[in-house]
């Protein structure tokens, strides 16, 4: 057999995994993902919008290479733009006609138009206006703010919308409110001129990061996407983790953290990589829930990974301020996010162990010398890196990606970008961001009544006195608030609200009584990481885990078992962000390469003891007492003190010893044969 004819029957079979087809992918992300659930129109109406999301694209990048207008009037293009296209894209209802505009929805449009040019068009009077607004000033903000709300209900989801309706309630009816919650309140003119009429409500710090940064990196990541890294991402985590010992969970694991780079979605990212992976890990011999549960919970580690996170690392870098950079944000995810996939990794490791599962044979695995032959794919993602570590600003870099992107293409006849590619890659940019100008311009409508209000602090003394004032309890409060605020919500959206309202807790814990700009950056850097993480995983934690629902979309399992499987899988998630409390070193802020390297060692250390613990199997299956021991090893592993570690670090040698031992003489329970298939 000549090597052209091997490497065709390897396809071949890789392609036998293959079983979701583009349409039921749709069909999924429509379900589970509201911003990818959009009109097919055509006619006139599908050239005005194909044109409309260019002419966007366009927009974003003339700024980002000549310079920004002023803040409001840069702001509102852009808001105007996504609102615009947003009520021509997505239908009011879920199950609404998509291959024709409703009548409502050209008004919506069209005042969309109108909101978003109203501060180009009268730029020096209402700047000039020392925050006084007339009657027209009054209708049009307020007309914004309920575009703002359908534009985000639509777009998003209802969680956001319904949360920033009640901070509008709780803005007005301030005096209303429980003694520890209340304000003087403010009258609808005053609300409707924060929002609008300020860089406080809808134009604050979320659409601005929207207007700038994040939109070019989503253009970034759609130039990728058209290059195929996506699919090689695939293709080379086959090729590099295919035959190991369950090998396609670990494919799934490796393939996702690496799509995370570019997506910005946990939904998207268990279609795009799950359709693939899924089947894989079904057909070697994983349970449905299983499978799904390992996609689901690797697809939303993506959003903890740098460089992109989901476009929140970008948020980060504005809420915290006290001149923290972007690298310094990528630099502190890096090692949580390396733990997080190393705590899935071990677990689907242990669980293929007890199952006595393989990896794939050879006539499974693609041609690896072609894979690597294609390594090259790689190079705008690693270039982007290495600029922004050299001090590139971040804007310059992802236009720099985008360009490198674009000549790597040309390497390769099959990826090569023709003129209309390029187009095609700005237009889907730009759809892409819809969500995130939604998002991001509710969640301005709940920072604006934070700010306003002072409900931030007052929620945060509240938190800590509930819990007495103990760490613990607080930090056990605060993930659960996390958890409930991020169920249903992007990650950028997600962030903004955690952010603000939860975060503010763990900073009056750590700093108490001490002003926003002399609280320590390593506090502030803990405080957000923490609720970011729980904002996040929000997406595999039953009863609303969006990621895991759409894994079983894919493998057919019950959703419930599935997210209970993500979660499960995922457990680093839940103890990482306590970690990060509780030892700052993780995130590598004013600490010692040491300190990193100990820190590290003894959290993968007790990684390894808890997923042990958890899926029940080591070196042979344990008896219930064993894996309570091996677990409370693993947790003073984590714990970030001396005596803690060397405990738990004695305990997991005796154990490790004595499961070696115990494995070697095969004197245990559960294997029938020499290659240790379990009994069941």
């Amino acid at each position: 057999m000549t090597t052209k004819e091997k490497s065709k029957k390897q396809e071949k079979n890789i392609e036998e995994f293959e079983q979701i087809s583009a349409e039921e992918q749709q069909a999924i992300l429509e379900k589970y993902d509201i911003e990818s659930n959009v009109r097919t129109v055509t006619g006139i109406m599908k050239h005005v919008i194909f044109f409309g999301l260019l002419a966007f694209s366009l927009y974003q990048l003339y700024t980002a290479i000549f310079g920004q207008f002023p803040a409001q009037i840069q702001r509102s293009i852009h808001l105007g733009f996504g609102l615009t296209l947003i009520f021509l894209l997505f239908p009011a209802r879920k199950k609404a006609p998509k291959h024709k505009i409703a009548w409502f929805d050209y008004i919506l449009a069209l005042l969309s138009i109108g909101v978003g040019s109203y501060w180009t068009m009268n730029y020096k009077e209402l700047v000039n206006s020392n925050g006084t607004i007339t009657q027209i000033d009054f209708f049009v903000g307020l007309i914004a703010v309920v575009l703002v709300l359908e534009a985000a209900r639509r777009a998003v989801g209802l969680p956001i919308t319904i949360i920033a309706t009640v901070f509008l309630v709780y803005a007005y009816y301030g005096p209303y409110f429980p003694a520890f919650m209340a304000h003087r309140g403010q009258d609808l003119e005053s609300i409707v001129n924060l929002m609008y009429f300020t860089t406080d409500g809808i134009f604050g710090t979320p659409i601005s990061v929207s207007a700038t940064f994040i939109f070019v990196f989503l253009l970034f990541g759609a130039f990728l996407v058209k290059t195929g890294v996506g699919q090689y991402f695939n293709d080379l985590a086959v090729a590099l983790a295919g035959k190991l010992i369950g090998g396609p969970a670990k494919v799934a694991v490796f393939s996702s953290a690496l799509q995370g780079t570019i997506s910005g979605s946990s939904v998207a990212n268990v279609v795009t990589s799950g359709s693939y992976t899924i089947p894989m890990m079904k057909k070697l011999g994983y349970r449905k829930e299983f499978a799904g549960g390992v996609e689901a919970a690797a697809s939303t580690g993506g959003q903890l990974m740098p460089p992109i996170m989901g476009a929140a690392a970008f948020l980060m870098v504005e809420f915290i301020g006290r001149g923290i950079t972007y690298w310094d944000i990528a630099k502190a995810a890096a090692i949580p996010a390396l733990l997080y996939f190393t705590g899935i990794w071990i677990m689907t490791h242990f669980e293929a162990k007890r199952v006595g599962l393989s990896g794939l044979s050879d006539d499974q695995m693609p041609n690896r010398r072609e894979v690597f032959k294609k390594i090259y794919l790689l190079l705008p993602i690693i270039a982007i890196i290495i600029l922004m570590l050299t001090g590139t600003p971040v804007m310059h870099a992802a236009l720099y990606g985008i360009i490198i992107s674009i000549g790597v293409a040309m390497f390769n006849k099959e990826t090569r970008l023709k003129p209309k590619d390029v187009v095609e890659a700005l237009v889907e940019g730009a759809r892409t961001a819809l969500g995130v100008v939604a998002a991001t311009a509710c969640a301005g409508i709940i920072v604006g009544v934070v700010v306003k209000t002072g409900l931030g602090l007052s929620l945060a003394n509240s938190l800590v006195a509930l819990a007495g004032g103990s760490i613990i309890l607080t930090l056990i409060f605060v993930m659960i608030a996390s958890l409930i605020l991020g169920m249903g919500a992007p990650t950028t959206a997600n962030y903004v609200i955690t952010s603000t309202i939860a975060a503010p807790a763990i900073v009056a814990l750590l700093s108490p009584n001490t002003p926003q700009e002399l609280v320590p950056v390593v506090v502030l850097l803990s405080a957000h990481f923490f609720v970011f993480y729980f904002g996040i995983i929000a997406d595999i934690t039953p009863p609303v885990a969006l990621a895991a629902f759409a894994a079983s979309g894919i493998s057919g399992g019950d959703p419930i078992k599935t997210g209970v499987n993500s979660a499960k899988l995922a457990i680093a998630a839940f103890i990482i962000p306590y970690m990060i409390v509780f030892s700052p070193a993780l995130l590598m802020i004013d600490t010692t390469v040491p300190q990193i390297l100990w820190v590290v060692f003894t959290a993968i250390t007790g990684m390894v003891a808890i997923g042990a613990g958890v899926i029940g199997y080591w070196y042979r299956k344990l008896f219930w007492f064993e894996r309570i021991i091996i677990i409370a090893a693993g947790l003073l592993l984590i714990y970030p003190e001396k005596f803690s570690d060397w405990t738990g670090l004695a305990i997991f040698i005796v154990m490790f010893v004595i499961q070696f031992l115990s494995n070697k003489k095969g004197n245990h329970p559960n294997t029938n044969n020499k290659t240790g298939m379990t009994a069941s």
